[in-house]
């Protein structure tokens, strides 16, 4: 597959997957719908190591791997599943966009990375003022609960946890072993999670729109999606595949409105723009600031 399609589809897989978050646990329980969506990429995953003879290792280091991959399954997707019963889809991508913050962060204090410099203090400022804009808009001018919204910051730093703590991992492992692996530990726990929470299974109160989403965010969001990531990761510089976090927040937002009628106030327009503008400076203000102190030198 060509890069720059590989790079289109990423941007696509990451805009719509919190709207089909929201979609799939509208008539579905959240707990369910989740572990039915991972059940289908674990099948998938499983058939495709199967036909492509991908070896999936299973010593000690790959089950650490596997582990840590699956706190932010787990973690990151059953709160956002969770999240989506009352927050909107652009807020779920939006905080998401978050990310890389938290995952510098933790970095810093769990694999003794570079310190943050004034540049990224000042972005990591901005990013929190955005926060907290879009929290008072939730919070008063949506009238939607505090709940969803704890929900989803947790679920971002169960994301960036997993983040860094696979870094601490030394394995060379193909992208689908390790989809793969993390799947088998995984659907059983968050199977188990449903039984214990809800243990509901009434399929004759699924909507269409529920299961198709289901399907969408199994087959792509969760096996294809993290295939082409890992791709274009590989044929990319990191600064190009950064810029989706930038650009996929405000498709987001875009379709929550259009095709799910979310609600855009003019607290959270200027929100997201401020987190837009941190992650911006985030990336890139380090490197703009060298190239510039370079000419003037």
């Amino acid at each position: 597959m060509p890069v720059r399609i590989a790079y289109l589809f990423v941007i696509l897989v990451w805009s719509t997957t919190p709207l089909g978050i929201v979609w799939s646990s509208t008539s579905i329980p959240p707990t369910l719908s989740v572990f039915l969506r991972m059940a289908l990429a674990l099948v998938l995953a499983g058939v495709y190591v199967c036909i492509a003879k991908v070896p999936v290792a299973w010593d000690k280091p790959a089950r650490l791997l596997y582990t840590y991959s699956s706190l932010g399954i787990v973690g990151g997707m059953l709160l956002s599943y969770l999240a989506a019963q009352t927050v909107p889809s652009g807020v779920i991508s939006l905080i998401f966009g978050l990310a890389p913050f938290l995952s510098g962060l933790l970095g810093y204090k769990l694999l003794g990375e570079a310190k943050f410099t004034p540049i990224k203090l000042i972005a990591l400022m901005l990013a929190l003022i955005g926060l907290y804009l879009i929290c008072v808009a939730q919070l008063h001018e949506l009238e939607i609960g505090a709940k969803g919204l704890v929900f989803v910051i947790l679920a971002v730093c169960c994301f960036s946890l997993s983040g860094v703590l696979i870094k601490k991992v030394q394995v060379v492992s193909h992208p689908m072993a390790t989809t793969f692996g993390s799947l088998v530990l995984v659907t059983p726990t968050l199977g188990v999670i449903w039984w214990i929470v809800d243990g509901r299974f009434e399929p004759h109160l699924w909507q269409p729109q529920a299961i198709w989403a289901t399907i969408y965010l199994g087959i792509f969001g969760s096996l294809l999606g993290f295939l082409a990531y890992f791709y274009v990761l590989q044929k990319l510089p990191a600064s190009t595949v950064a810029l989706t976090t930038l650009i996929t927040p405000g498709f987001a937002i875009s379709l929550g409105a259009w095709l799910n009628e979310e609600q855009i106030t003019a607290t959270l327009l200027f929100g997201a723009v401020v987190v837009l503008l941190s992650l911006a400076l985030y990336q890139f203000g380090d490197r703009v600031w060298l190239k510039r102190t370079a000419k003037i030198m």
